[in-house]
């Protein structure tokens, strides 16, 4: 029900792709709390080990773990292009994925949240901090400004110049 309800959220808030390495469950079994369908909108990569692991270029790995030398998620700059791995329910990533990892994260609780929460809570935390969004205001309430105007894309660009 977790990795369903994580990957609910990747499709909620806009994943390129999500991936499982080496899963306990068949994925393709999780329609039951993944009622969004995720598989059907967004390419799932399955890796039988972590070596098989093979992410696009330019992506960097982002391990979330409970680690000493994690960097707490509030103060996380996110990348641009990145891959999140989370750790199994009752579990932890392995040496060789932490190894593997160019940066590691860990959320600020008092105790693990399962993995379908910790995914909910790394998706917001990103959309947030690199998503276009007005500035919070030093008051309870609402933006005082308005959000910045939404990105526009130029024109057609031909070495003819046509």
């Amino acid at each position: 029900m977790n990795v369903g309800n994580l990957f609910r959220s990747a499709h909620a808030f806009g994943a390129d792709f999500v991936f499982a390495i080496a899963p306990a469950i068949d994925i393709r079994e999780i329609h039951k709390s993944d009622t969004s369908v995720t598989y059907k909108h967004v390419p799932l990569y399955e890796f039988a080990t972590v070596d098989d692991l093979l992410l696009p270029k330019g992506c960097q790995l982002i391990g979330v773990e409970l680690l000493d030398e994690a960097v707490d998620l509030p103060s996380f700059t996110h990348p641009e292009r990145a891959a999140y791995v989370l750790g199994p329910e009752r579990g932890s990533l392995s040496p060789e994925l932490v190894e593997r990892c160019d940066h590691t994260v860990k959320i600020p609780t008092k105790f693990c949240v399962n993995v379908g929460i910790a995914g909910a809570i790394l998706l917001y935390d990103r959309i947030i901090t690199r998503g276009r969004f007005a500035p919070r205001p030093p008051s309870p309430g609402g933006p005082v400004e308005p959000p910045p105007p939404p990105h526009v894309h130029g024109g057609r660009i031909s070495r003819s110049g046509r």
